[in-house]
């Protein structure tokens, strides 16, 4: 059974926070594909590890279940995911309950995308949360739990410009949120330029990270849809040449995530947060490479 510590506890102790994003499967022949990647990447003894809700919130009982199991049967530290999309404030309530059931003491606190997808308009639930600022606050009256929240390199998708972002995330703090996760992003100069607009705004929030290896040319087309931000040009180029070769692919992916990773922890980045997309390899190159697991203090 996993030890419930605070991530925001970890960071405050001076530790980095070495972590790992599952996404709920649509299959049983997915969620063993999960539970595989799982239990290869539980001896690297991350900070802690979270399993996504769907589009849409699609995933919400199956994303539950998976963390309550995650909590009961593996020595990972949860991280309990949860959204305002399609649940009222009493569905909300009982979720939370059913992860403090669980003895889950930490909660990934997003909006989430829209029901129709990114690039359609927000649409609150009726006697819903219209915000995660919202949400923050409901979350922390419930029970004392370690609150973290999302964060945009890049920019949210439907953020003015980037000065409103850094605000909205120091709103977010000051509702009780204590950790931020990023979005992925391939730029360090983003995820900087990020943190100096909130440490200039009083906040000192640590941000951790988001990480995506790349590990197929389809993927490419598909991280502006996701993230609502470009795929730098000079990548994209780098990997077309190996269009024709999915391992070359891969291991160039391997190459760029591990960079911008070393970068990062070089700038002062708290830690890193691995989108694993439900696969070991790469995360476990990556960590390799790094000797992460030699690095969880200073």
């Amino acid at each position: 059974m996993a030890t419930h510590l605070e991530v925001a506890a970890a960071l405050r102790a001076g530790e980095h926070s070495y972590s790992f994003e599952f996404f709920p499967p649509k299959t049983d022949a997915g969620e063993a594909k999960l539970w595989h990647a799982l239990r290869e990447l539980e001896s690297l003894q991350p900070t802690f590890a979270s399993v996504t809700y769907g589009a849409g919130g699609t995933t919400q009982d199956r994303t539950v279940r998976l963390t309550r199991r995650m909590a009961a049967e593996t020595t990972l530290n949860p991280v309990a995911h949860l959204t305002c999309v399609g649940a009222d404030v009493e569905q909300l309530r009982a979720v939370v309950a059913q992860y403090a059931d669980a003895g889950v003491r930490n909660i990934l606190a997003l909006r989430g995308d829209p029901s129709e997808g990114v690039g359609t308009p927000w649409v609150r639930t009726p006697d819903g949360l219209n915000s995660a600022i919202e949400l923050v606050s409901f979350v922390r009256a419930l029970g004392d739990f370690a609150i973290g929240v999302g964060a945009f390199p890049e920019g949210h998708p439907e953020s003015p410009d980037l000065d409103h972002d850094a605000r909205v995330l120091v709103m977010k703090a000051n509702a009780g949120a204590s950790f931020a996760i990023t979005q992925f992003f391939f730029d360090l100069n983003d995820y900087v330029d990020l943190v100096d607009r909130v440490r200039a705004m009083g906040c000192e929030i640590p941000i951790i990270p988001g990480i995506m290896p790349v590990s197929s040319i389809a993927q490419i087309t598909r991280f502006g849809q996701l993230s609502g931000g470009a795929f730098p040009a000079d990548l994209a180029a780098q990997f077309d040449r190996y269009r024709d070769d999915p391992v070359g692919v891969a291991a160039l992916g391997v190459d760029v995530a591990a960079a911008l990773s070393q970068q990062l922890l070089d700038a002062g980045a708290p830690g890193l947060h691995f989108y694993t997309l439900n696969a070991s390899s790469a995360t476990r190159e990556i960590y390799d490479r790094l000797n992460l697991r030699l690095q969880r203090s200073g």
